[in-house]
């Protein structure tokens, strides 16, 4: 896989603005892998990451009524997958909005393939 495609169709478009590339950029390969791998090794962040990609975007408290957590708890887990670059939101008062970064979930998948 080509580490410019797109994640597959399954797949809906964020309503917001994507991010640059961020920190992860600024890391080699193996350090991508380790940052985004971490990420997501909490059964939670995995759910996350699963929810958002059933969905344009999520609005925390939708993402609290699916998972047994408490709201502090979800939003901890949202700020560990947002400073890996895998979710990025955006606040529209008084709520926020978190979508899936499609260009680091295919590069995630570029370096699980190359392991």
């Amino acid at each position: 896989m080509k580490e410019s495609q797109t994640i597959d169709k399954a797949t809906k478009p964020c309503p917001f603005p994507m991010p640059s590339e961020g920190s992860l950029g600024r890391l080699d390969a193996d350090e991508q892998l380790s940052m985004l791998a971490k990420a997501l090794a909490h059964p939670a962040r995995v759910r996350i990451v699963r929810l958002l990609l059933e969905r344009q975007g999520c609005i925390c408290g939708e993402i609290c009524e699916e998972l047994p957590l408490a709201q502090s708890t979800v939003s901890q887990h949202l700020k560990v997958l947002k400073y890996s670059g895998l979710i990025y939101g955006e606040i529209k008062t008084p709520r926020v909005c978190y979508c899936i970064n499609p260009n680091v979930l295919d590069r995630l998948k570029v370096l699980i393939t190359a392991l």
